[in-house]
């Protein structure tokens, strides 16, 4: 006869329920508000006795206290609100690193919120960022719509713009010296023998950067009217035949004193690509100046010219700006434009 076994299932334990601060105060004998009053360093208003009586408890029952609970009981997180318009921008991570820096230097923590170039998200990464408790804003965004819903955008909180100015602006404003920097492109180009010019950018859409750059090359065009001439062109990253197009009646009309400067890196990129396409050497059949030092810009060619931004200066100079106004700072909104550099390579070398 065949004897009956019987299996048993052993259900694993699940997860040890975190200790709570009611936990401690049981352990202890007390109120919760004694527990907490403990854990704010307020032991002053308790006997030896049952000071003793919670810290016991606190380390039999290894409880650790929330930062994020202990924070917002004080009144603040510690946590600051980046929102940029493209994080996949080698600008915006550039940027990033210095907000990032400044904000741990002073005991900040930063949540990013990346808007993909998607103006019509900025509203709701503002508000997603405010319900995480963020103590204030550094905007990197495409801009505001009337001064009136402006005032209610920040729910309260102070913010601080980089690189995009908004109409009728009322906060500190950091970024690149915009026209100062294509001056020293325009100039330098000049003195290598570059007399055809050709200013390439995303489409200007009211972005403020994009416009203060178009701006200074126009004003650069004028300056040197009697030497020089030159062209903008806005172009969609993928509207690579437009591009050659004109690439390609530029040197037809000026030869080898025809240079290109581009809007950032995204358009250095585009350009570079074109560069491929039709053959061209840089420096020898064409110029070419960029703005934004990306880390591959040695690498093509014989080194890309660039005009670096301080992005790192400016997210820590947006940060420190913004601590400032969190601790209570009431003073008038700056504005901070900082200046480029010029780092010389191969595609700018002297024109034929």
């Amino acid at each position: 006869m065949r004897s009956k076994t019987t299996s048993r299932v052993t259900t694993p334990p699940g997860p040890t329920p975190k200790t709570t601060i009611a936990d401690v105060a049981k352990e202890a004998g007390v109120s919760k508000a004694t527990v907490s009053r403990f854990l704010n360093h307020r032991d002053t208003l308790l006997s030896d006795d049952i000071a003793a009586r919670v810290e016991a408890a606190i380390a039999m029952l290894r409880y650790t206290p929330s930062p994020m609970a202990q924070s917002l009981k004080r009144g603040r997180s510690g946590l600051i609100g980046l929102v940029v318009a493209d994080v996949t921008n080698p600008y915006s991570v550039a940027v990033l690193r210095g907000v990032e820096l400044a904000c741990r230097e002073a005991g900040y923590l930063v949540i990013i919120f990346n808007l993909g170039n998607d103006r019509a998200r900025e509203q709701e990464a503002i508000a997603a960022l405010t319900s995480y408790q963020v103590e204030g804003f550094i905007l990197n965004t495409s801009g505001y719509g009337s001064m009136k819903s402006r005032q209610t955008n920040h729910y309260g909180k102070p913010a601080v713009l980089v690189d995009r100015r908004h109409a009728n602006m009322h906060e500190d404003f950091v970024s690149l010296d915009n026209a100062y920097a294509m001056t020293i492109a325009i100039d330098h180009l000049i003195d290598a023998g570059y007399r055809d010019f050709l200013f390439v950018t995303q489409p200007l859409a009211n972005v403020s950067s994009r416009l203060e750059r178009e701006s200074a090359f126009q004003d650069g065009m004028k300056r040197h009217a009697s030497t020089v001439r030159g062209t903008t062109f806005e172009i969609m990253e993928d509207d690579a035949k437009a591009l050659d197009r004109a690439i390609q009646k530029l040197r037809k009309r000026s030869g080898a004193r025809t240079a290109i400067i581009t809007g950032n890196a995204v358009m250095t990129l585009v350009v570079a690509s074109a560069f491929a396409r039709l053959g061209l050497r840089y420096g020898l059949d064409a110029g070419l100046v960029g703005f934004d030092d990306a880390e591959w810009a040695p690498l093509i060619g014989t080194g890309i010219t660039t005009v670096a931004q301080p992005t790192e200066e400016i997210g820590r100079t947006a940060a420190r700006c913004l601590i400032e106004r969190i601790a209570g700072s009431n003073i008038a909104p700056r504005q901070m434009l900082l200046p480029g550099r010029l780092i010389l390579r191969g595609s700018s070398q002297p024109a034929a």
